[in-house]
């Protein structure tokens, strides 16, 4: 199975860590996060990767060139930084079949192993990794609405969120994901969110949803590394 890394953006909130390298590049406990992505995604079953670079991305490709630890990469350039779903598209060339997704400044523990791996196997139609989360936190994040183990509702940035599941970054997904990137329309912020694209997917398909029992720690600011450091090192 393919696996793509979202890899594309500023790191804005990063600074001054991302002035002089890409976001990616940024190492927790002495490996760049991007390596720790490869991990986990190895751990899953990804046999081959995918990696949306943007921002200073030469750098990335100089870096890892064709292969991480034996598993084959291939990269996709988003030229213009214009949200998630834009991002996913840049990878549409490169993917046949289901394929796992994982944001790139996504930590996980080895306690989210398991997590990671039920999301692979599972056979619905698509299934994302969810989190509980508390609702100040809802309002600045996507969402699922679940009946069951299954998704019927994502909503993007709520001010009054339906639900305190949030979307985590690890997901399993089929292509018709790429023809839903296409049909959002542009947020308030100007960009096409993967969280509406991936609301039209679950119209459509059988959505999943796991709920994540290990840790995971969402690597956006400087202060966000300690975090992560902890985790790893608990």
């Amino acid at each position: 199975m393919k696996a793509v890394v979202l890899a594309a953006g500023e790191g804005t909130r990063m600074r001054p860590l991302t002035d002089d390298k890409p976001k990616p590049l940024v190492e927790v406990d002495g490996k760049p996060t991007l390596e720790r992505c490869f991990e986990s995604l190895a751990e899953a079953g990804a046999e081959e990767f995918v990696v949306v670079v943007g921002y200073r991305a030469d750098e990335l490709v100089e870096r890892y060139r064709d292969e991480y630890d034996g598993i084959p990469i291939t990269y996709a350039h988003q030229r213009e930084r214009n949200g998630l779903a834009h991002a996913l598209l840049q990878a549409e060339p490169y993917v046949e079949g289901d394929f796992l997704l994982m944001h790139g400044d996504n930590v996980f523990a080895p306690s989210a192993r398991d997590d990671l791996r039920e999301v692979a196997r599972s056979d619905a139609d698509a299934t994302l990794l969810v989190e509980e989360v508390p609702e100040s936190v809802a309002r600045n994040t996507g969402v699922v609405v679940t009946r069951g183990d299954r998704v019927v509702e994502i909503v993007e940035r709520a001010d009054d969120p339906p639900s305190t599941l949030s979307v985590v970054g690890f997901y399993r997904l089929p292509t018709a994901v790429f023809d839903a990137c296409r049909s959002t329309e542009p947020s308030e912020r100007g960009e096409h969110e993967l969280a509406d694209a991936l609301s039209l997917l679950a119209d459509e398909r059988d959505v999943g949803a796991v709920r994540l029992d290990g840790e995971r720690v969402n690597v956006n600011r400087p202060e966000d590394i300690e975090r992560a450091e902890r985790m790893l090192n608990a």
